[in-house]
C-alpha cells in the first residue's frame, strides 16, 4: 500500500507511540508545516492533523498527497485533516487564539514571538515536537541569519516548566546540520 509520508523527520517517527498515546481530541498542529511531510506521517497513523502554513502552494501540494491515497481510512479511521492558509508572523497579532491542540510540530522553522502562542494553545497533558536550525548551523550553510538560528539552550528556556521527554543539541550528519530537537509534555 502506498504511504502517504515516507520523510517524515526521524524524530516523529522514532516517537509515533508516544504521539499515538494522546487522545488526539484535538489532534497535532503542524505549524509552518510546509508540503505537510511530517503532519501526513501522522495522519497516516491515525491521528487528525491541521496542516499550517502561509504558502497556498505547499499546503496544496499536502492535499494532493492526500487526495492520491486509495482509501480515505486508516487502521479503521476516516482520515482528518484540515488545511489553514495563515501568515504567521503578522504584526502584533496571536494566529494560534482560542485554538487548542493535543500537540504541535515545529521542523526549521523558528519566529520567536510565537513561542508563548505555541505554549498556549496546547492542552495540558500534550506534546511539542520541536526541531530547527542552532547558531552552529552557519557552518553549514543556510540558514545563516540569526534571526532564524536558536542559541545555546533556548529552545529549552522557551518550555521551562515543561516535563523534557527528549532533548538533543548539536551537529547531526547526513545531512550536516546543527540543530536543537525537544520533545516536552505540557504539565496538566
Amino acid at each position: 500500500m502506498p504511504h502517504l509520508n515516507d520523510n517524515a523527520a526521524e524524530l516523529v517517527v522514532a516517537n509515533l507511540p508516544l504521539l499515538k498515546g494522546l487522545d488526539n481530541e484535538f489532534g497535532f498542529l503542524d505549524l509552518a508545516c510546509g508540503s505537510g511531510r511530517n503532519g501526513l506521517f501522522l495522519l497516516e497513523n491515525g491521528i487528525p492533523v491541521i496542516f499550517a502554513d502561509c504558502n497556498k502552494e505547499s499546503l496544496e501540494q499536502a492535499r494532493t498527497k492526500l487526495a492520491e491515497k486509495p482509501t480515505e481510512k486508516v487502521m479503521g479511521k476516516t482520515l482528518k485533516a484540515e488545511f489553514w492558509t495563515v501568515d504567521l508572523e503578522l504584526g502584533n497579532t496571536n494566529p494560534l487564539a482560542g485554538k487548542l491542540f493535543d500537540g504541535v510540530l515545529v521542523f526549521n522553522y523558528l519566529h520567536r514571538p510565537l513561542f508563548p502562542y505555541i505554549t498556549q494553545c496546547i492542552k495540558p497533558g500534550g506534546i511539542v515536537v520541536y526541531q530547527t536550525f542552532t547558531i552552529d548551523q552557519q557552518q553549514f550553510g543556510r540558514p545563516k541569519n540569526l534571526d532564524y538560528l536558536l542559541t545555546k539552550n533556548e529552545l529549552l528556556e522557551h518550555f521551562l516548566g515543561w516535563e523534557t521527554l527528549y532533548y538533543f543539541e548539536g551537529i547531526r550528519r547526513k545531512p550536516q546540520r546543527a540543530i536543537a530537537s525537544l520533545i516536552a509534555r505540557k504539565p496538566g
